[in-house]
């Protein structure tokens, strides 16, 4: 009998997906409720295949080095500055994410979060179950409108398109900042306008970040970029954490350098830094960007049909990131 193809995976997956999974593979689930432990992921990843991970899961050259007979790694997700993809290159792995599944998801939310911060929704909910609310009053609660103001766009991908997109539905003036300018046409169309960095903090209401994290990006908003926003503006964050100063970040809240944020991801995730967890102008929610049943099932598919795809069909997945390994 033909032996299937042994697979770890470091966290149960949602639906079909991991159905195919079962059905295909020799699988070995971390079925914890929670991450995998370093340790464990080094001794039980030996034998395996093929591995998919998390976000959550650092795959570094020591990892991947414990794997003899390592053919692909699955990210569970549209980053991958998790896993060292230079060694994974030099090993000829592939190395999978799941683009593009969950840019509309992602983009829902960050509106989400732009309105909750500015109309003061949480902190209102908030309000009203400790039982303050004691009628109506003209000035309770007075949050900022999001209609008419202007959106700075930092990294206009396509979760950043999708967000360009739903702002022209609260008729907000959207202004981007990005490594590339985009054709003059499409900005023309899509009604958005290029700006440096330092143009678009100064001008914009809400500042919305949406590049991938690497060294050029790594503490992009910092100190100085918090003095240059306006005291009124609002910044939101559904990218990476380290993007983010959240040291400088909690001192020009406290200071009143900006109006308030809305982050779904940390610096030191999972951990939050604490000055943030005791302001009142602060929407914070825990790394669910792209967790609607819809996004997160066909993220599971898109990693069962990448590992199907090298370890049952010897064929080049779908979803590749490093593609020099083929050439």
């Amino acid at each position: 009998m033909h032996k299937k193809p042994k697979l770890l995976v470091t966290r149960l997956l949602p639906g079909p997906g991991m159905d195919a999974l079962r059905k295909h593979f020799d699988l070995d689930v971390n079925e914890k409720d929670g991450p995998i432990s370093r340790e464990d992921l080094k001794a039980r990843i030996r034998d395996r295949d093929g591995l998919v991970c998390l976000l959550s899961d650092s795959i570094d050259a020591a990892i991947i080095a414990r794997a003899m007979h390592l053919r692909i790694i699955a990210n569970y997700a549209v980053g991958y500055n998790n896993i060292d993809i230079v060694e994974a290159t030099k090993r000829k792995i592939p190395v999978t994410n799941t683009p593009e599944v969950l840019t509309e998801t992602t983009a829902d939310l960050t509106l989400g979060l732009l309105i909750s911060v500015a109309r003061r929704i949480v902190e209102a909910d908030r309000f009203l179950r400790e039982g303050r609310f004691k009628g109506w009053a003209p000035e309770l609660l007075l949050g900022t409108d999001v209609h008419g103001k202007v959106l700075g766009i930092i990294g206009m991908g396509r979760i950043g398109k999708a967000v360009a997109r739903r702002a022209r539905g609260f008729d907000m003036q959207v202004v981007y900042n990005d490594a590339e300018r985009l054709p003059a046409d499409f900005e023309k169309k899509q009604g958005v306008q290029y700006r440096s960095l330092q143009g678009l903090l100064t001008e914009s209401d809400y500042v919305s970040i949406h590049v991938p994290l690497d060294e050029q990006t790594k503490g992009l908003i910092s100190v100085k970029e918090f003095r240059i926003m306006k005291k009124t503006s609002y910044l939101i964050n559904v990218a990476r954490g380290p993007i983010v100063d959240e040291s400088a970040l909690v001192s020009a809240l406290k200071n009143e350098d900006i109006a308030g944020c809305a982050l779904d991801v940390y610096e030191r995730e999972p951990k939050v830094s604490p000055g943030l967890l005791s302001l009142p102008n602060v929407v914070l929610v825990p790394h669910i960007g792209s967790a609607s049943v819809e996004a997160r099932t066909e993220m599971a598919w898109m990693v069962a049909k990448n590992v199907m795809t090298v370890l049952i069909d010897n064929r080049r997945p779908p979803n590749i990131v490093n593609p020099e390994i083929y050439k």
